[in-house]
Order: C-alpha cells, then structure tokens, then sequence
C-alpha cells in the first residue's frame, strides 16, 4: 500500500468541536472506523412525498445506512410564504428506526426575492436567479438588515437541529453546499464572504446555541472555497454522472483529497446513478457514504403505483450496490448510542477491498 494514501484514509475520529457531544463521536468513531473499508449506502427523500426508502425496501429488501433530510421549507422566507418543514420529525424516526441522518440546507435567500414564477418563484429563492440577496454587503455589514436576517435565518435552523440534539442525534450537517457552482446565492459573490458565512455559521451555531451534536460537512466543491481544517470534520463531492453510468467518480475523489493537505473522512454527498462498488475498489474512489438524489434519481409512477424509475439506475445496480459486501445498509450498523469512542479498527476489510486501498 502507497504510504501516502495509506496516511490519507487513516484518519482520526477527532471532531473539530471540542465539546462534541458523545453521540457526535460515537458516530465519527464508526465512520473513521469505516473509512476505506465499505461504503454506507445513503438516500435523499423528497420533497412533497418521501417514497424513496420504502421504494428501495421493495426492491432489495434493505434499507440505506444513511438518510437525506432538507431544511429547505423551514427558511424562514418560505415559512412566512405557508411552507411547512417535515423533515425534522422524518429525520428523528428514521434515526429511531436505526439509521444515520444527514441535513443539508436549500436556503431560501432570507429576502429580495424576486418571485416570478414558473422558474424564478419564491420557492426557487436558493438560487441565484430567484433572488438580488448580496451575501457580500450583507458580510460586510453587520450593522445591516441583510446581516441580521442572516443571523435570524441561521437562529431558526439552530432550533430545530436544536430538537435533534435534546433527542441524541449526531447530524451530518452539510450546510452552504455547491457553492463554488454560483447557482446558489451563498455561492454567487464568490469565495470570500461564502467562507465567512460558514465560520459565521459554526461559530454561532456551536458558540450560541450549543449544537454540539453536529458533524460538519463541507461541500464547496473547490478548494479556494476551503474554510480550513479548524472548521471542516468531513469533505462532500456531489456528482452526477450521465444515465445508467455507474463510474466511480475517481477524478472526483482525488479533487476532494487535493483539498487539504490533513487527512480527512471523504463522501459522496450527493449522485444521480448509484457508483459500482466493484469500480470503486479497482479504482480506489472508497467514498465513505454516499446520497443517491430523489425523485427520478430512483423512482417513478405507474399504473398507480411508485417503482424503481431504472431512468439514471437499472433496478438489477440498485440491487448489486445493496447486496455488495463492500456496502453497508442499515441492517448493518451497529448500536451507535454504545459504540466506542475513538479508533478500534474492529470492522474489519471487506475481502473485496484487500487490493484497492493504494489503488489511486
């Protein structure tokens, strides 16, 4: 095994939050323990209806390791508008059921919506276009309005991860995601005030609000978006390959690697076709979960009743990642309110993977 990989996926379980609760390092014992070893499997719900996980029971008689919640309808601007957020409640069942959680956080632009529908309606507020909320006058004011609305929106978001933390709920939180893309608005004004925004973020979430249940997932996609070691536990790529290709994101792997020169827990926070296991152990892509999208990305309609859509995944991959033995599923974890904290190395190399791990 090259050294200098071997280094890059020993890392350790220590979470940049000192005061991290325990449930928090349960979890990152585990995934460190993981880590090059298997692949937990992981799914996004929808939006308007969640049939994703049940879809997915039917099909391979297992459940993902890791579920996907949203905030996105509890923004504040959304909520004054009549959405209405689920996916906290959804988020502590699907945690009492036996399964890992992981957030992200479509913010709705806390004002200067534009709302012109169909492509530009409030509802689409996270995006660029949909709003003239400038994240770079806001950051440099902190007298302003935009500043405070800023603050008010994050207080928000802090309460309900707030309810998760009273419950004992270690959140992979992946906030600000995407954002060298520009297709959101915390990502429209360029690197800059987008990183301030994130140290502004985990200051107040863990300073103020004492959420020390959170493991925090950086998803910028580049590294010159990159907040520093001191405020990121784990590194997200989403990636989307074309329909039906189950490659590996291996050049996307190494980009997460290149990021930071310190060793750190590396996932596929997000895809559209499942990546095949045995692609990633040939190539060494070993990503820690992944987060197959929802919708399409899985599922579809017909004759009244919702199956495996087989549009960007064919049902015969669904069932080989979920039955790989380089995969976890839910069935699989162990008790995370009892594991270890700290490094064991008690899960053991999936045979598998014997071969793959210097294989970058």
């Amino acid at each position: 095994m090259n050294v200098e990989w071997a280094r890059r996926m020993n890392v350790e379980p220590n979470l940049i939050n000192p005061q991290a609760d325990d449930c928090a390092k349960r979890l990152m014992a585990y995934l460190c323990d993981t880590y090059g070893k298997r692949m937990l499997t992981g799914q996004q719900i929808g939006v308007r209806a969640t049939p994703e996980m049940d879809v997915i029971f039917r099909e391979t008689g297992r459940y993902p390791a890791v579920g996907g919640f949203d905030f996105m309808n509890d923004s504040p601007s959304r909520v004054e508008r009549g959405a209405v957020g689920t996916d906290t409640a959804l988020a502590l069942a699907w945690w009492r059921a036996g399964g890992i959680v992981t957030f992200c956080w479509h913010w709705n632009a806390p004002k200067d919506l534009v709302d012109q529908p169909p492509d530009n309606g409030w509802h689409r507020g996270f995006y660029t276009t949909a709003t003239t909320f400038d994240l770079a006058r806001a950051m440099d004011d902190p007298s302003s309005e935009e500043y405070a609305l800023l603050l008010r929106d994050i207080d928000a978001i802090a309460g309900l991860l707030a309810r998760l933390r009273e419950a004992g709920v270690p959140v992979l939180w992946r906030p600000l995601h995407e954002a060298s893309g520009g297709w959101f608005w915390w990502g429209a004004k360029g690197p800059e005030p987008c990183v301030r925004l994130w140290r502004l973020m985990y200051d107040r979430m863990t300073g103020l609000h004492g959420l020390h249940n959170l493991i925090w997932v950086w998803n910028g996609q580049h590294k010159d978006w990159y907040p520093g070691d001191a405020y990121v536990d784990i590194i997200g790529e989403d990636a989307y390959s074309p329909a039906r290709n189950y490659e590996p994101h291996a050049d996307r792997f190494r980009q997460a690697l290149s990021y930071t020169e310190t060793a750190k827990l590396i996932a596929l926070s997000e895809n559209g076709p499942l990546p095949d296991p045995d692609l990633m152990i040939a190539s060494g892509a070993l990503w820690l979960w992944n987060c197959t999208w929802y919708g399409d990305f899985l599922h579809k309609r017909e004759d009244g009743e919702t199956v495996v859509s087989e549009r960007y995944t064919e049902a015969e991959m669904l069932r080989k990642v979920y039955r790989h033995p380089f995969t976890v599923t839910r069935d699989e974890l162990p008790d995370l309110l009892r594991y270890p904290e700290g490094r064991t190395n008690r899960e053991g190399k999936a045979p598998e993977a014997e071969d793959a791990s210097g294989a970058v």
